[in-house]
Formats: structure tokens, C-alpha cells, sequence
């Protein structure tokens, strides 16, 4: 019988249980490695994927993840992560899981087989032509991802599908295709080892490119957090204070003023005059952080040109 990828054995684990513990935890790293430098070979399908994101969100529509067991805790893990790092509201994102909430306390096997299950939690999700799915499953043929897939498309969202096995129907079905070429996992079939590791990586980075293309990180730092606690509030007036040069005082400031917005706090601080015009500025350059400033600056130029013209006459 031909096997999966996910399901064959690895060539290190023949005699695992017989080896030390060293060697043993130094198996499962060089997997865990090796399954990190799998990504590598879909950069373009990754890229790809991140702008259809980052269209969907700046089009209105809403970011669904859909995936069974492990691939079901990655999706969590990058979904409830958005709204905090980036600053996407809670109703953008939705995070559909075999089983329900229920098997993120009592994880069972059999819920990743309830098709009609994943077609409803599609319905329930309202999914539409303006939404993106992105579907996960290591074998790349879990009957619960491939049929919410199938409800998505039906519903005329977009797809993205990741799957750790070549040529399975869930990546024939998406449109766009995310193969992550993981070597068999150490222990056989344990896809929460290194497919899991992979999927996690790919979605780290289709977000954060996703949020990059939507103006919410501004060189390294991410300006549209959500300081809802006292490590953020402090690394927001740490952002504003980097970015527009200003005391830590003021930064404390005007993000009062600009009731926590790290972005029109930072245009405040650099001469916007007041909230109305940063948030005008700000939507006038498509919510980029370093267009606006550039305007302001501009603006400031142009200002002080025609003051200094006028004093001349």
C-alpha cells in the first residue's frame, strides 16, 4: 500500500524508543528544522495567498479558517492572534473547527469525518463572494476541511488551501495552493510534529504579509495593535515615541487624544492639527502610516514656501 508523506516513517525513528534522551530530543529538533525549511519551496503560493488576504479585508469581506485536530489548533493560533496584533476587528475573523469549541478541551477523531457538520458551520459562518477561506489539513484530504472547502466555493468565497502531501483534492479544489513539502514526521503520522510546525510558519507569514499590504506594520513595528493592556499600552507610546521623535510623555498624550490609535497618534505628533484631519490624512493614503507622514511633511513644506514668499512681499 502506498503511503502518504504524513504517514511514512522517518528514517531517524527505527529505533527511537531505544536511544537516549539526548538523542532522542536531538531527532525531534533536526525534524522540526527540517520541517521549517520545507516552507521555503511555496514562497510564491504564500505571497500570493497573503495579498488575497489582505484584498479581502481591505474589500469588507471576512477571513475564515477552517481545519480538523492539529491543523485546527494552527488556525486558532493565527486567527485569535489578528485582532490584538493587527488590529482586524473580532467579527473579520472566524475560526471554524471539527467538533466545535468542544475539542479545544476533548480533541476526539471521529469529528474530522462530519462533512455535514463543516457544511453547516460554512452556512452558519455566512460565508460570501466577498470572503476568504483558508482550509488546512496535513493529508490534504480530511473529509471535514475538503467539504467546508466545497460549502465555501459553493458560496463564491475564495480559497486557500495548505496541505502537507502533494496532488491531494483539498489543494485541487482551492484557488491558491499551498504545498509544504515536510519530510515524514519522526513519530509516523504525527502531523502535530513537524506538518503542524510547517502550517504554523506559513501562516505566520501569509498574516504578516497580509497586514504588511494593509499598512499596519510601519517598519518593524505593528501601529495598529490593540493596546488593551498595560505591556501594550506601554509598547504603543514606545511606538509613537520611535516614530515621531517625540517625549514619552507626549506619546502618552496623544494617544489620549487619539483615543489609542497608535497611527493617528503618531500623525499627531507629527503635525497633524487634529484628530478629524489625521484620520482624514490617514484614509486619503490608504491607512499607510509612511504615506501619511510624507503628506503631512509635504504639507509642512508647501506651508512654510508660502510663508516665506509672503513675508518676501
Amino acid at each position: 500500500m502506498t503511503k502518504l508523506v504524513t504517514e511514512q516513517s522517518s528514517e531517524y525513528s527505527k529505533y527511537l524508543d531505544t536511544l537516549s534522551s539526548d538523542v532522542i530530543l536531538s531527532i525531534l529538533h533536526k525534524g522540526q528544522i527540517a520541517a521549517a525549511k520545507s516552507v521555503s519551496n511555496s514562497m510564491r503560493e504564500i505571497e500570493n495567498a497573503a495579498l488575497l488576504l489582505a484584498d479581502t479585508i481591505n474589500g469588507g469581506g471576512n477571513i475564515i479558517y477552517a481545519a480538523a485536530g492539529s491543523s485546527a489548533l494552527m488556525a486558532f493560533a493565527d486567527g485569535l492572534e489578528l485582532p490584538g496584533t493587527f488590529g482586524i476587528k473580532n467579527e473579520r475573523i472566524k475560526i471554524l473547527m471539527a467538533g466545535g469549541n468542544a475539542s479545544l478541551t476533548n480533541m476526539t477523531g471521529d469529528t474530522e469525518d462530519d462533512c455535514g457538520q463543516a457544511i453547516d458551520d460554512i452556512r452558519l459562518a455566512n460565508a460570501t463572494p466577498d470572503d476568504c477561506l483558508i482550509c488546512l489539513s496535513a493529508s490534504g484530504s480530511t473529509p471535514y476541511a475538503l467539504s467546508a472547502l466545497e460549502a465555501a466555493r459553493a458560496a463564491g468565497a475564495r480559497t486557500i488551501a495548505i496541505a502537507n502531501n502533494p496532488d491531494r483534492p483539498l489543494l485541487m479544489k482551492a484557488d491558491i495552493s499551498i504545498y509544504l513539502a515536510t519530510p515524514p514526521e519522526i513519530i509516523s503520522g504525527s502531523t502535530r510534529l513537524g506538518a503542524a510546525t510547517a502550517q504554523k510558519i506559513c501562516l505566520n507569514m501569509m498574516s504578516t504579509l497580509m497586514a504588511v499590504q494593509l499598512g499596519h506594520i510601519h517598519g518593524g513595528d505593528m501601529v495598529n495593535l490593540q493596546a488593551d493592556n498595560t505591556k501594550l499600552k506601554t509598547r504603543a507610546a514606545r511606538i509613537v515615541h520611535d516614530i515621531a521623535g517625540c517625549s514619552a510623555e507626549q506619546a502618552d498624550a496623544f494617544l489620549d487624544k487619539a483615543q489609542s490609535s497608535v497611527k493617528l497618534a503618531v500623525l499627531l505628533a507629527s503635525g497633524a492639527p487634529d484628530l478629524t484631519s489625521a484620520k482624514k490624512i490617514l484614509e486619503s493614503n490608504g491607512q499607510k502610516l509612511r504615506a501619511s507622514l510624507s503628506a503631512i511633511k509635504r504639507a509642512q513644506v508647501q506651508n512654510n514656501t508660502h510663508s516665506i514668499t509672503q513675508l518676501r512681499e
